[in-house]
Formats: C-alpha cells, structure tokens, sequence
C-alpha cells in the first residue's frame, strides 16, 4: 500500500494541480480471485477433457478533489486473468456539473454507449481459432491509440430527462509496422436514453466510431462501426439486445487481414431470486476476410447459447455453475476441434 502511495503524490506533484488539499489523494483497491473447474467435450482429436481454471484481479482507484470541486482520478492494475500487469490507467476529470473528461487511454464514447446486456457467467474453456475473423462482441470495431480524449457529459443533457451523450477522438503515433494495420485518427460518438415505461425501466444505447488505418495497402479503415443496444428491467427481470455492424480490420492471423460484411447479435436475460441470480444469453458473428489490399472472400462465423447460475455463498464470495455450446465456423468450414459444449463450476472470493 505504501508503495500506491507513494505513486498517487508523484502523479499528483506531476500534475502540478492548484488547489489541491495537502492531504495525499485517496486510494482504495480492489480485487478477486476465482477457482474452478472446466470440462470441454469438443470434436477431432480433443475430445473430452477436463482442467483446473484459476485466475486473480487486482487494482487500485487513485483520485483527489481540488477546492475548486473538479475531481482527478486514475488506476493502477497489478494483476489481470492471473498475471504480472502494471497497467497504469488513464487520467479522468469530473466536474462539478457531472460530466467527465477522459484524457490518455481514454477509450471511446462508441463503447461507453453500450446499453447493459446479461450475459451467462462461468470460466468455460472453449476459445475460438486464431484465423477466425468473425466478431465476438458488441464493441468489436472499438480500436484507437492512448493519446486521445473522452468527453461525457452528466445526466439530461440539453435539458431531455435521461439523454447522456459522448464524443471521443484519438491520434495515432504514425508508426507503420508492415504487415499490420493500427488505428491512425479515430473519431466517436455515443449517447444512451433511459426511461421508464410503467414499471420497466428501459435503456437505449448507439454508437458509432471510424478509425483510420495506417497501412496504406490496406482497403479498409482500420474500424468504421455502428452499434445500437436495448435493455429493460422489470423487478427481477433483466432482458437485453444488441447489433453492431460495419468493417476493418483484425489482427486475427499474421499478416493482418481485411474485414468486410462483418456483424454481430446477442441477447440475454436474467432473473434473481435472492441469493440466486439465472442467466441465458446467446450471441453470433459474421465477417469475410481476406489479405490486406483484398476483398474479404470467404466467411468466418462464430456462435454460442450459454446459461449460468450464479449464487451468493457469503459478502463477497460467490459460486457459479455455467454451460455454452459452441460452434466456429472458419472460411465456410465447420472448426470441429474449436466447436461443441463446456461446463464450468467455481467460485470467487472478491475485496
């Protein structure tokens, strides 16, 4: 702890923040560790197995207030997934009025954006192929350099209750590595409605980003995506839809390669009874790819239906069962190896 401290006055000296009170900047940690076990039944020459999964967490919240009320932040990540990290996080302003600013690794208004889906829970061991362009996730196109901003603003923005909107930009360093396509210049935006429609409350997230590419060989940019999320709560009942779409392209193989006709769709609901939290979600991606400086030809696919019981042993100690089935499919062909059903039981202890 004393070394975190030691940490927080040195960036805070650095920053040569005016008004900031003498005390040091608070900070506070957080993390987990989870322990389980897998077993994976796929097909080819894999088959049945099962293997222990053990993973940990570990960062700590940095931040302080000037008397002027705007609030500076940041974080520092020790351990993530079980390995040495040392990732030092972002700087992020909050003002007095509730809007922030993200500066250096800030992300993307496009993320941000993303209403909350449920999605089942568990440490399955099924992974998908590494040539295998297909999307994975909502935000697949999210891609930019730390040397950017972040701005969102508070709550009703322009006076329309529950309208939260975002932009962000990031400037790319211009190194050209052969073979590969990094973000250049990348633009977002992204605003969420929440409103509630009797006793539901729903929320809407969209967002768009482009992101240049600095390969010049390349027909693509190197991320142009749109995406448009829903999720409605009604008591104990969560449920949820996502679709983003667009192109790029991935660092899925070496060389890099094109992405074209690339899409993605998930939904998932959850019901909690007490200590016992049920999710079902599903999920399926699409994209053809194809070599830097050529058309996407063949297609790449990806889908999965997963369900997962969480339960509340204790504060903070939780146990999970989980199960999906998958199926990957790479240039048009069933990936047998990559393909077929998982399940999951553990627990996590988190602080």
């Amino acid at each position: 702890m004393k070394k975190e401290l030691l940490i927080a006055s040195a960036l805070t000296a650095s920053l040569g923040i005016a008004g900031v009170a003498e005390a040091g900047a608070n900070v506070s940690y957080s993390g987990s560790v989870t322990r389980g076990v897998t077993e994976d039944d796929v097909g080819g020459s894999n088959n049945t197995g099962h293997t222990n999964v053990g993973t940990s967490e570990l960062s700590f919240s940095i931040d302080q207030t000037t008397d002027s009320g705007v609030k500076w932040s940041t974080s520092l990540e020790i351990i993530d997934e079980g390995g040495s990290d040392s990732d030092e996080g972002g700087l992020t302003l909050t003002f007095t009025d509730g809007s922030t600013l993200d500066i250096i690794e800030a992300g993307s208004a496009f993320g941000g954006a993303i209403a909350s889906i449920p999605a089942a829970g568990g440490s399955q061991g099924i992974t998908n192929t590494s040539s295998n362009s297909a999307p994975g996730d909502l935000d697949w196109a999210d891609s930019s350099d730390a040397v950017g901003f972040d701005w969102g603003s508070a709550a009703d923005f322009a006076g329309v209750e529950g309208l939260t909107v975002g932009v962000s930009a990031a400037f790319g360093n211009n190194t050209y590595v052969a073979n590969s396509s990094g973000p250049e210049t990348t633009w977002s935006a992204g605003l969420t409605y929440a409103m509630d429609a009797g006793d539901t409350a729903i929320t809407i997230g969209a967002g768009m980003i482009s992101a240049t590419t600095d390969n010049n060989a390349a027909l693509n940019d190197k991320a142009s995506s749109a995406a448009l999320s829903v999720s409605a709560v009604n008591g104990n009942l969560t449920v949820g839809f996502g679709h983003s779409n667009g192109e790029g392209t991935v660092a899925r193989t070496t060389p890099d390669v094109e992405l074209d006709s690339a899409s993605w769709n998930e939904a998932g609901a959850s019901y909690v009874m007490d200590d016992m939290t049920l999710t079902v979600s599903t999920g399926a991606g699409k994209g053809s790819d194809g070599a830097l400086g050529a058309e996407g030809a063949e297609t790449d696919e990806t889908r999965n239906v997963s369900a997962s019981i969480a339960y509340t042993i204790a504060d903070g100690v939780s146990a999970t069962i989980g199960y999906t089935d998958v199926d990957n499919t790479d240039e048009g062909s069933s990936v047998v190896g990559n393909s077929g059903s998982s399940w999951y039981i553990g627990a996590t202890v988190s602080f």
